[in-house]
């Protein structure tokens, strides 16, 4: 569905010197800095997939998005999306991508989303029945039947953030951008839209990119992520992947029905790699940082060897993580 190799782009933005006579110079000579906001981003992304793209503000994920769906055009590199190269064939490829962009507007101000949502079907020259089938399934499983006839403006966030979501999907596209899809709404209506896009993904096999802050999308929606920063693709793969690289691993407590020392849990232990924390006379913590491969071993080995009357399992949470990422002491610069 997406194949991108070596993608860049390159600005060249105005230096301003300071003062007057600073402002004078600039009339005559102007000073440029070159800017990279993609440095050689490469990834690609079957059919199907839904998948988040994250960084920080400036690690250039909007460009990356902009030169996907074909807003701008790359200073180097491939990009093919469903068969075409957006940039050079836009009007037909936009015909098969729907996008939201959480602060942009697709529905007209004045006019009802139902209303929108006709234009926008004789826009895409959508086929008369099929396409009211499927405009009527957008209502019912967004659940924007009730207010569908009110003008745009009397809708709260939420209300029209499901509604810009349904007018993305008019054309039933092959991907979907969703640049902050949930940004300031209530959890109600964020899970409501979780559960739409998921369903989307699984009946109608619909590729889904996500870029947010808003780790508990991450969670709920996608299994690979994308990480950026300063201009390049820093992580690509699983979302328990990204927990076993920057997570501080997995703590599990056990509680023994009888008294238990380090030197007891160390001997049934072995040479397994973690840390050994007591907690009281009867609980020891144990820090796996592998706990994708060790954790059920850790599970088996302790509750076979010795009497177990608990266990509390805590790991990292994905917004631990991302923080993480970005710190000075445990982030990029650590992780090249």
């Amino acid at each position: 569905m997406i194949h991108v190799k070596g993608l860049q782009k390159v600005f060249r933005i105005h230096q301003a010197r300071s003062g007057l006579a600073g402002a004078f110079r600039d009339l005559f000579n102007r000073e440029y800095k070159t800017v990279r906001a993609v440095d050689g981003v490469s990834f690609d992304v079957e059919p199907g997939e839904m998948f988040a793209l994250i960084g920080e503000n400036g690690a250039g994920k909007s460009t990356t998005i902009k030169m996907l769906t074909g807003i701008l055009t790359p200073s180097d590199g491939e990009i093919q999306i469903n068969g075409y190269v957006p940039f050079k064939e836009r009007e037909k490829y936009v015909k098969s991508i729907g996008v939201v962009f959480g602060q942009r507007s697709q529905l007209w101000w004045d006019l009802s989303p139902m209303e929108s949502f006709r234009l926008l079907r004789h826009v895409y020259q959508m086929e008369e029945t099929a396409g009211k089938l499927w405009l009527d399934r957008l209502i019912e499983e967004l659940d924007i039947g009730s207010f569908i006839n009110q003008p745009v403006r009397k809708l709260s966030l939420g209300q029209r953030m499901r509604c810009e979501i349904a007018a993305s999907l008019i054309h039933k596209p092959a991907l979907l951008f969703l640049d902050e899809p949930t940004v300031g709404l209530d959890v109600l209506v964020k899970q409501k839209i979780r559960e739409f896009l998921k369903n989307l993904n699984e009946t109608e096999k619909m590729t889904i990119l996500l870029t947010t802050h808003d780790v508990s999308d991450i969670e709920a929606l996608c299994k690979r992520v994308l990480v950026m920063d300063q201009g390049k693709l820093i992580f690509d793969g699983q979302l328990t992947d990204l927990k076993e690289k920057w997570g501080g691993g997995t703590e599990v407590v056990f509680q023994f029905k009888r008294k238990i020392s380090l030197d007891q849990l160390r001997v049934v232990l072995t040479d397994l790699p973690c840390e050994l924390e007591v907690e009281n006379e009867y609980a020891i913590r144990v820090v796996l940082k592998r706990s994708q491969e060790m954790l059920p071993f850790l599970l088996s080995t302790v509750m076979t060897a010795l009497e177990v009357s608990d266990v509390k399992i805590m790991e990292s949470s994905t917004e631990d993580i991302v923080r993480n990422i970005y710190s000075t002491d445990n982030g990029v610069a650590s992780y090249g």
